[in-house]
């Protein structure tokens, strides 16, 4: 009788000990996962920080895991992709970001999920926005908003094929649809203008810059999609 006490005992300390150590491994990955967030713009010290705690997200621990780290992956997609944008004018790919998030021999820190990666994706569309409503009224401005909005219109509707099948893609896509509105209410609006005035580039962007920050150009919203096309007109 004794001796099976001390066996149940003994079991019990060892399961107290397994779920210690889960615990201590999720508080872990969080803490993890913050810090990533607060560095997303900073790519190297993310990546660096993903290199520290694969050693914690071996085998099927990184999907027993993964919802402490997924916001993280999904602010790291959103800025890789940002800043391949910037580079490229193009979106990244899924296997490119696998790459990034892979050690100097190319073996992945752990894999990416599909469902982090079109997320991030998603969230890109709110940066896009910023970028080009930000930078309208400067030289090249304009040119660049048309083609952001078909960048971003593509993705929209590349996501929405998707979201039936990915709950969080579904929930972002209310934003992204929002983003995708003012990109195109922000060019109609200059197309408008530049329409109606045979005026120098400096005064046409200070008119467009104010129309801008006035409600991008008024009660047209949803009224520009056919001038965020790919024949829209150069301006520059």
């Amino acid at each position: 009788m004794v001796t099976d006490v001390r066996v149940m005992q003994d079991m019990f300390d060892e399961f107290k000990k397994e779920f210690d150590a889960q615990n201590d491994r999720r508080e872990s990955l969080i803490k993890a996962s913050r810090d990533i967030t607060g560095l997303s713009k900073k790519l190297r010290e993310v990546q660096a920080i993903y290199a520290k705690i694969k050693v914690e997200l071996q085998g099927d621990l990184f999907w027993r895991h993964h919802r402490a780290i997924s916001p993280s992956l999904q602010e790291y997609v959103e800025a890789i992709s940002f800043a391949w944008y910037l580079g490229h004018s193009t979106l990244v790919s899924f296997n490119q970001v696998q790459q990034e998030l892979s050690d100097e021999n190319g073996v992945p820190f752990f894999p990416l999920p599909l469902e982090d990666y079109l997320c991030g994706l998603s969230d890109l569309t709110g940066e896009l926005m910023r970028l080009a409503i930000s930078g309208i009224a400067r030289k090249g401005g304009r040119d660049r908003a048309r083609k952001i909005c078909v960048i971003v219109r593509e993705c929209k509707t590349e996501l929405e094929k998707c979201a039936p099948y990915v709950k969080e893609v579904r929930k972002k896509q209310a934003v992204a649809t929002e983003s995708l509105a003012k990109i195109e209410d922000a060019v109609y609006a200059t197309v408008i203008r530049t329409s109606e005035y045979d005026l120098s580039d400096e005064i046409l962007d200070c008119i467009i810059s104010r129309s801008v920050s006035t409600g991008h150009g008024g009660n047209i919203q949803g009224s520009g999609r056919h001038f965020c096309s790919g024949n829209a007109h150069e301006d520059d």
